[in-house]
């Protein structure tokens, strides 16, 4: 599976963006696909994950409120919806897809997910 993320860029703070993932390879075996960011040196944190059948989805406390995951099957696509951005959602932003069924508490690891985009930058200015 190859994740290719894309939508990064600069906003002010209170402003939105969106960014995408697009799968391709074996994505029929996507279980879940998560969105993770890290910030320059910091450990990589948990944003989002949603489950591909179903739609299940889950929050970090610190975007719930103000981020929407989403997928289209169709295009096997997920996005995220990042409303009223804050200075310190500044990071770069990783999705990340996992094959196989979990219990959705264990989707905000990112050791738990296999296959991994090559991250798109999200700065907020103040």
């Amino acid at each position: 599976v190859q994740l290719v993320e894309s939508g990064g860029g600069l906003v002010q703070t209170g402003g939105s963006l969106s960014v995408s993932c697009a799968a391709s390879g074996r994505t029929f075996e996507t279980y879940a696909m998560g969105w993770f960011r890290q910030a320059p040196g910091k450990e990589r944190e948990f944003v989002a994950a949603i489950v591909w059948s179903g739609g299940s989805k889950y929050y970090a406390d610190s975007v719930k409120g103000r981020f929407t995951i989403s997928r289209d099957n169709a295009k096997n696509t997920a996005y995220l919806q990042m409303n009223n951005l804050k200075p310190e959602d500044t990071a770069v932003y990783y999705c990340a897809s996992r094959p196989d069924r979990i219990a959705i508490f264990l989707l905000p690891h990112f050791r738990n997910y296999a296959y991994w985009g090559q991250g798109t930058q999200v700065t907020v200015s103040s």
